[in-house]
């Protein structure tokens, strides 16, 4: 075991942890990628990026499968807090960023 291996993880692993459903039904039902959502997903993950708040201890962006929310589309959910969005532009994942990963608070409007 390497020093590197015996060092402490930080609690939680990712301080937000962000899942994009980005979810392509076939059966014509609403999902979240007919509104976007991988584009939105790399674009949240530049932002997180270019914010410097990556990696372990901080926040980490991920595509999820379905999310079973499709109807209320796109949706996005923000762990350990559990807190789901609707997003859908840009701007709506900028203010998630800025407010919630940043600073802590959730974004109140873009709840669901």
């Amino acid at each position: 075991m390497s020093d590197a291996d015996s060092r402490p993880l930080p609690d939680p692993y990712f301080k937000h942890h962000v899942f994009f459903c980005c979810n392509q039904r076939s059966d014509g039902r609403a999902s979240c990628e007919d509104h976007g959502a991988s584009a939105l997903r790399d674009y949240c993950k530049q932002k997180v990026k270019k914010a410097a708040i990556t990696g372990i201890g901080r926040a980490r962006v991920n595509q999820a499968g379905c999310l079973d929310r499709c109807e209320q589309g796109p949706v996005m959910v923000v762990y350990p807090e559990g807190v789901w969005y609707r997003y859908g532009s840009e701007a709506d994942v900028d203010e998630i960023v800025a407010e919630h990963l940043l600073k802590g608070q959730p974004v109140s409007r873009l709840r669901i």
